[in-house]
């Protein structure tokens, strides 16, 4: 889950965009990887090395509030020291700093899946979620260094998607509708800008507006079940996640800051309420 106030990191595209893919960088490993991190206030714990691949993320969250993954990979030789010093810094992040997508924000003691392709090379572990205080957590410390090591043989095969979630400017569309029970769903972004989607089961009786109003204190009971999803993806990125749907309201939202404005996608409509039986 990404938020308004992280508006500088749309500026990224242009300097990026030509990196992000990691499938343009070889070797990789045989054999799906399965990593896990834990994600509390305000930090993440799990393994400093990894090989590079088809790389299945579990995010456990046993944080109180919402935490997700936001990978940026670390070009040019830089260091996690350097990534922590450039994002202390107003402005455009670094074009050495390339975000690829993690999995979004599960509810708290909840878990979320998402599987991509991993280059090698450095990275960062990072949440973005700035909510209720404003001050988006890396900021206090959530942020953990990663090393991907080269493989030595052909990338194992990516997950046998049922539906395909494509983001664009400004809208969701799904090739078939969902239905009750676990989908894997490959999501692409088609762009040009960066887009997240976030995961939202409405409880009975509740509204987006009501999400809306909660999330500005974050008091009381949510009006909803967050399910996770995947968080700042580049134009032309693809990932996989996992998700289990009951009989209910739903919506997909977006919450990248525009390119042009600063404001949120989900208010230039980029909110898709869906219902399953």
């Amino acid at each position: 889950m990404t938020y308004p106030r992280i508006a500088t990191l749309t500026a990224l595209v242009g300097a990026t965009l030509a990196a992000c893919t990691a499938s343009d960088q070889t070797p990789a490993d045989t054999a799906l990887n399965e990593v896990t991190f834990h994600a509390n206030d305000y930090s993440f714990q799990g393994p400093d090395t990894i090989s590079a691949g088809m790389t299945r993320f579990t995010l456990v969250n046993d944080g109180p509030g919402y935490h997700h993954i936001q990978l940026v990979r670390l070009d040019s030789a830089k260091t996690l020291a350097d990534l922590e010093t450039a994002l202390k810094t107003p402005g455009m992040p670094p074009g050495w700093a390339v975000f690829m997508p993690g999995p979004n924000s599960p509810d708290p003691k909840g878990s979320s899946i998402l599987t991509a392709e991993v280059a090698a090379g450095n990275y960062a572990v990072i949440c973005v979620v700035d909510i209720p205080e404003m001050t988006p957590y890396f900021a206090r410390g959530m942020v953990k260094g990663l090393t991907v090591t080269a493989g030595t043989g052909a990338m194992a095969a990516a997950p046998t998607a049922d539906i395909v979630l494509t983001m664009f400017d400004y809208n969701f569309t799904l090739s078939t509708p969902l239905t009750a029970g676990r989908h894997v769903i490959e999501v692409v972004n088609t762009g040009p800008q960066p887009h997240e989607v976030f995961i939202m089961r409405l409880a009975p009786g509740k509204t987006l507006d009501d999400f809306g109003k909660w999330m500005a204190t974050m008091e009381g009971t949510p009006p909803g079940t967050a399910l996770g999803g995947t968080t700042f993806a580049l134009p032309g990125v693809k990932s996989w996640i996992e998700v289990d749907f009951s009989p209910g309201d739903y919506a997909l939202l977006c919450f990248v800051p525009d390119a042009k404005d600063g404001k949120p996608h989900l208010e230039h409509g980029m909110v898709q309420p869906f219902k399953i039986e």
